[in-house]
């Protein structure tokens, strides 16, 4: 794909998923392998890239102080654990198995995209340990998933701090850009001691993540209409899904 078709792709994709709580991670790593990089180098670019886009997008929820940090860092230090775990057992798994995994993450959370309606935070808040032993447990899983796939895990994030740890909508979608944003880093250091990088195109693209991330966590912070760009993603995903199973048994 022709750089001046993909930077933009990229700082649109940051852009639309950071107003969802997301980094990009969903649409770079799918769209880098399908393009025909190495997985390791698809990986390490989508961590890096989506890292830039949650970081981007952090600094202005860091503002509006709409980040949990008691829930946040315990996810934070797990997934910072999970994610160097999951970027060395990339190497270590097949391409077609590989493909596989990211292929049925992808349709999950297209499924979550097109069919999940607004969610709100209900019940009782529990404990202050069974936050912090919950939110444990979550960003392990999260980091170790994207180390292994390249993606930022944010899709699932939001909803388990909603339902589990009963945090309100969008203090949970700027929470989960400040978890995606170290673990995102974390992996993408463990790919980058092994990978080969084009350090020229991650530089360039960062800037048009970073970009992306500061616009679209603004529109979200001022007005945030999701529904449109969640169901606009999730045939997307699902196209991407269709095109990795198609790759992997081909």
């Amino acid at each position: 794909m022709n750089l001046f078709i993909l930077l933009p792709v990229i700082f649109a994709s940051s852009l639309l998923l950071t107003m969802i709580g997301l980094g990009g991670g969903l649409i770079f790593s799918p769209l880098f392998v399908l393009l025909g990089f190495p997985i390791s180098t698809a990986v390490a670019a989508s961590l890096f890239l989506n890292g830039i886009a949650a970081l981007s997008a952090f600094i202005v929820y860091m503002r509006k102080k709409m980040v949990d940090y008691s829930i946040s860092i315990p996810l934070v230090v797990t997934s910072l654990i999970g994610a160097p775990i999951g970027a060395m057992m990339t190497h270590r798994i097949n391409m077609s198995l590989f493909l596989g995994i990211l292929a049925g993450v992808l349709f999950l959370a297209a499924m979550r995209m097109l069919f999940s309606r607004k969610i709100q935070s209900r019940g009782t808040a529990p404990s202050r340990q069974m936050r912090i032993i919950g939110g444990g447990g979550i960003g392990f899983l999260i980091g170790f998933m994207g180390g292994l796939l390249g993606i930022g895990g944010g899709v699932f994030v939001v909803p388990l701090l909603i339902y589990m740890l009963k945090v309100p909508t969008k203090v949970a979608a700027a929470s989960s850009i400040f978890i995606v944003s170290f673990s995102s880093f974390s992996g993408f250091i463990t790919h980058a001691a092994t990978a080969t990088l084009d350090w020229k195109f991650i530089i360039l693209a960062s800037i048009f993540s970073f970009a992306g991330g500061q616009i679209g966590s603004r529109i979200m912070v001022e007005k945030l209409k999701g529904r449109g760009i969640r169901i606009l993603f999730g045939i997307i995903l699902l196209a991407m899904c269709a095109k990795l199973i198609h790759r992997a048994f081909m």
